[in-house]
């Protein structure tokens, strides 16, 4: 019984990694598939497997790291560095990001379900902001060490791949947490409303990224929405779908992307993108914990009735009296 249990995790660990490095090498595709040059070299403005490695890590513990590993190896030898020592170095460097990430969130108790606003800052400023640095300085430094980069392009480069690999945790990771605890929906009275939700993210998206009117506003209202009633669940689709979009039309240079220089693309890029993260992170970590807190609140105040009407009728059932006052007679 012992060896087939001991074998039964052995076999689920093993199958937790395949399925890690299969994510990370499509996701990897995916990401590859709107890359820009800068300096000779190619990065991407949203790098999806940053947010599947730490989700995974944050589901499933550091055992699933040889996943990460196979799948930036892959990855890395897919764009041309085959399995040379410099796309080993790069792999690596891809591989510590997320783990460095998840240990410092760890160390700061972080809760996979985003329910606290604490959460939405730790991911941001723990998970996405310092953790990235790894990945982007090991790469670029790579990359400068072959003579594959100018040294006027350095730190062009390091930003473009930090700025990619921040945006996949902030607007991957939040939608691959939701979905590891998500439950089949129920036809209910809000199922109208999620649905003319999804309607408006699927007309409005599109119309603010690729209009040449500059209506990048109007994705913020959505996200609002999306928030306020339906919290992460709801918030965390559209960011992507917003950053996904935004990513588009700044590689077709079409909205308010055109006539723009790469310096200025990247910067307009990340700016958005990243405004549109933390919009839907921390807002809806805030209208979570608050409603948690309304439920807690609501909880005691009825286990407090229940104890007042317990100690009412006990007092009545045993013919219990208050004591007189001092002097006062019957």
């Amino acid at each position: 019984m012992i060896r087939s249990e001991a074998a039964r995790r052995r076999t689920a660990t093993a199958l937790r990694v395949l399925a890690v490095a299969a994510a990370y090498y499509v996701s990897g595709q995916l990401g590859l598939e709107r890359q820009v040059t800068v300096h000779g070299s190619m990065v991407t403005p949203l790098w999806p497997p940053t947010g599947v490695a730490l989700a995974a890590l944050l589901c499933w513990g550091l055992r699933v790291w040889p996943g990460i590993a196979l799948g930036a190896l892959f990855v890395t030898a897919a764009t041309g560095d085959s399995f040379s020592g410099d796309g080993i170095v790069i792999a690596l460097g891809n591989t510590l990001a997320p783990l460095g990430a998840c240990y410092l969130l760890r160390r700061a108790d972080f809760r996979i379900q985003l329910d606290r606003l604490r959460d939405g800052l730790a991911l941001v400023f723990l998970g996405a902001l310092p953790g990235m640095l790894v990945s982007s300085t090991v790469g670029s430094v790579v990359l400068l060490a072959d003579d594959k980069l100018p040294r006027s392009g350095f730190w062009l480069v390091w930003f473009a791949w930090w700025a990619g690999d921040t945006m996949g945790v902030l607007v991957v990771t939040p939608l691959l947490l939701v979905l590891s605890r998500a439950r089949l929906p129920q036809l209910t009275g809000r199922s109208v409303e999620a649905g003319a939700l999804a309607v408006a993210a699927l007309v409005v998206s599109p119309l603010a990224t690729r209009s040449h009117l500059a209506m990048l506003f109007l994705v913020f209202p959505l996200l609002i929405w999306a928030a306020l009633r339906f919290e992460l669940a709801g918030s965390a689709p559209c960011a992507l779908l917003v950053a996904v979009l935004a990513v588009v039309a700044a590689t077709d240079r079409v909205g308010a992307f055109a006539h723009l220089t790469l310096l200025e693309v990247m910067i307009n890029l990340t700016t958005l993108n990243g405004s549109v993260a933390l919009t839907s992170l921390l807002l809806s970590a805030i209208v979570t914990e608050h409603k948690n807190i309304r439920r807690r609140l609501e909880r005691a105040c009825e286990e407090l009735a229940d104890v007042v009407e317990h100690l009412s009728l006990g007092g009545r059932g045993t013919g219990w009296l208050p004591p007189e006052a001092p002097g006062e007679g019957r």
